[in-house]
């Protein structure tokens, strides 16, 4: 059996080949598995074929500098790993509905260079695991991992967030799965209509109950946009304030213990709550294949 972090391992690798071979005869060699082992275990990790998997990031970290950058497009397409400018633009209009050339000449909704270089950098980060972000990691321990660290808690002043989320009612032990479509989803549709990313995904808790909650599941924004009401895509204000803010390190396991360390600072603080808490998902588990270096932003909201 191929567990989740020997496939967190070898998704790293094939996030670090962005020119070289990442077939599926490749990656079985480098797994030490059959290729239809590791097919099989590679889509229950990842919800994809290993080719889907390595097309989708490649083209998204593409048409990332399409936007940001001024080289040419067959050079972009090279240094992707993609044998010629015609199989890229080829896969490119299949997954963006337009060309290369036409991506490029829309550009961004709204932005400047400073906004195109931030969502290049958003999707570079997150496009490997979007779909991955609370994986029960903590199932499958074969060592002893360190014991949580005491968090340090900041107040800090934040501005006016424009988002595109997703909201569904969900019971506790549904949060990963429901990430696991709803990110990837609101990630896609941004990219596709040339909606500028400005943070990490995130999901947002308007309303906690004993056994179920309303999650909202999404990326910030540059500028207001529109979203999709058929897909369940909305536009979201977050609106400026104090919150407390502190850094999850470790596994998401590890995430309702600080929650609760925040809440006891906020009420030894003399504060309260005023909104939705947060959790900005700072590491992509495809590029840090270890559990003990994943960092979450956990963001109370002050009244």
């Amino acid at each position: 059996m191929t567990t989740f972090r020997e496939m967190l391992r070898l998704l790293a690798v094939v996030n670090g080949r962005r020119r070289e071979d990442v077939s599926l005869s490749a990656l079985a060699k480098l797994a030490h598995r059959s290729p239809f082992h590791l097919h099989r275990r590679f889509v229950a990790v990842t919800g994809e074929t290993p080719k889907a998997y390595t097309s989708r990031v490649r083209l998204d970290r593409a048409a990332a500098d399409l936007l940001a950058t001024d080289r040419p497009a067959a050079v972009i397409a090279a240094d992707h790993g993609f044998a010629s400018h015609e199989v890229f633009t080829r896969a490119f209009t299949r997954r963006f509905g337009m060309t290369p050339r036409d991506y490029r000449a829309r550009g961004l909704h709204n932005t400047d260079d400073r906004a195109a270089g931030l969502h290049a950098a958003v999707v570079a980060s997150a496009t490997p695991c979007v779909g991955l972000h609370h994986l029960p990691i903590s199932t499958e321990r074969t060592e002893t991992l360190p014991s949580d660290p005491p968090i340090d808690v900041a107040v800090k002043d934040l501005p006016v967030t424009h988002a595109l989320v997703m909201r569904k009612h969900i019971t506790r032990d549904e949060i990963a799965a429901t990430l696991g479509s709803m990110l990837p989803a609101v990630f896609a549709h941004a990219q596709k209509h040339g909606l500028a990313l400005a943070g990490p995904p995130f999901a947002r808790y308007p309303e906690i109950g004993m056994g179920s909650m309303v999650m909202e599941a999404g990326f910030a924004i540059a500028s207001p946009a529109d979203g999709d009401p058929e897909a369940g895509i909305e536009p979201l204000v977050i609106p400026a304030g104090e919150a407390a803010v502190a850094i999850h390190r470790g596994p998401y396991d590890g995430l309702p213990q600080t929650f609760q360390a925040m809440e006891s600072w906020v009420r030894a603080e003399g504060r309260s709550a005023g909104g939705p808490p947060m959790e900005n998902y700072l590491t992509d588990p495809g590029e840090h294949p270890d559990p003990a270096t994943w960092e979450t932003e956990v963001v109370l909201p002050l009244a």
